[in-house]
């Protein structure tokens, strides 16, 4: 190794974002590894180690052997006589190192010392992406569409390549060689012996990043996204609030003439995104969810259930002719605005209300005629057989009450 093997070595420690000594460390154990390999005796002796000079590039291999006055195993020992002609001052039981010349190690050990050290940068290289984008998860990564099989679509972002599995992906979305995308980062783990980043392009918290991204009053905290209802590919309902009475929510998402929001949605493929208003009143709330659709009535009632758990009920009335409108297409008015809101959803028209309402008050109607009639055969059938009395029993009842004094 020279001045020259020096500099690559450094060159290499700043391209791959490592430390020069991890670099060095590795070169010296592949040495050890490879001089053990080629040499079967050295295997004997567990006390080898390399060193190489970080400043000249030369390299040494050492053998430590304990100094003795009988010699056992001349692999790990050294005769007190032959110790001392290298250092008079050595004793019984002291150690010394000796020089092993790095040639003798040959071309098949070389080899091995190259895959050894190829083996530690790839594990250097695998904890770094590992601590690394372990930080990141939740964020945003953008990256290159380099490859797609059948299930997953490979991306470069930058200091690793992520997978995007078919659970993440956008229906639509085609994903060409080198085409440039935004991606969230949803978790790092272990496959084969190496780390493996998750990205997605199908998560509700892609839109929620973009727009922290796009929108600065949500960046600095002013602008709060509070829930995200997404049908990735299709429509996004997001809903926001401000917290300084000063600034529009909404108009800070929108942006002048719709840029901000049209930015977001150029980068999801025209997806469309309803930016809502947030309401501590849960009528309020749902009315805007429902947007573009309006609400005449809201009635909400939280249930108890067995558990101890709580089901949000909210039955809402819209205009006959904006019934399609508040359901959406398949449903997905609705539905994204359940998801929303958290409140489960029951939408009727004006017409259908009303029909309700009638049907309620015939049933209650038709229930208190029954009664009556009940109330009225239990009372003929109370006269005939006590037929001498002619006095009411309840209001004689009533007029004893009165003639105690009682209200």
């Amino acid at each position: 190794m020279n001045e020259k093997m020096i500099e690559a070595i450094k060159l290499l420690a700043k391209e791959r974002g490592l430390e020069e000594e991890v670099l060095f460390e590795a070169i010296e154990e592949a040495i050890v590894a490879a001089f053990k390999r080629e040499f079967s005796d050295a295997r004997q002796n567990d006390n080898v180690f390399a060193e190489i000079d970080r400043e000249t590039g030369e390299m040494y291999v050492f053998e430590v052997r304990e100094v003795s006055e009988v010699v056992d195993n001349p692999k790990t020992q050294i005769s007190i006589e032959e110790a001392k002609q290298i250092d008079p001052e050595l004793e019984e039981g002291d150690t010394i190192e000796m020089t092993i010349p790095v040639e003798s190690l040959g071309r098949l050990a070389a080899n091995a010392a190259k895959s050894a050290i190829n083996q530690k940068l790839r594990s250097a290289e695998h904890a770094r992406i590992q601590d690394e984008f372990s930080d990141r998860i939740g964020e945003l990564a953008s990256g290159v569409i380099q490859r797609k099989d059948s299930k997953f679509v490979f991306v470069d972002i930058g200091r690793a390549e992520a997978t995007l599995t078919r659970q993440e992906q956008v229906r639509d979305e085609k994903y060409n060689f080198n085409q440039h995308m935004k991606f969230l980062i949803l978790k790092v783990e272990e496959h084969n012996g190496r780390p493996v980043v998750y990205i997605s392009r199908s998560h509700p918290n892609l839109v929620r990043k973009l727009f922290e991204q796009e929108v600065p009053e949500i960046a600095n905290g002013i602008v709060e996204i509070v829930s995200v209802a997404r049908e990735a590919g299709s429509r996004t309902k997001m809903a926001v609030l401000s917290r300084d009475e000063d600034v529009d929510p909404l108009g800070a998402c929108v942006g002048q003439r719709g840029t901000r929001v049209q930015a977001v949605m150029d980068e999801l493929g025209e997806e469309k995104i309803d930016v809502i208003e947030w309401n501590s009143d849960p009528a309020i709330f749902i009315s805007n969810a429902l947007l573009p659709a309006k609400v005449v009535r809201v009635d909400t009632e939280i249930v108890t259930r067995t558990d101890g758990t709580h089901e949000l009920n909210a039955k809402v009335v819209v205009p006959d002719h904006q019934y399609s409108l508040a359901i959406g297409r398949a449903g997905q008015n609705v539905r994204l605005a359940a998801r929303l809101t958290g409140w489960k959803i029951d939408i009727k028209s004006e017409t259908q209300y009303r029909e309700l309402l009638q049907e309620e008050f015939m049933s209650k109607f038709t229930v208190a005629e029954e009664g009556t009639d009940d109330i009225t055969d239990a009372s003929s059938e109370e006269t005939s057989e006590d037929a001498p009395s002619t006095i009411d029993p309840v209001v004689a009842d009533t007029k004893d009450d009165a003639g105690d004094g009682e209200a």
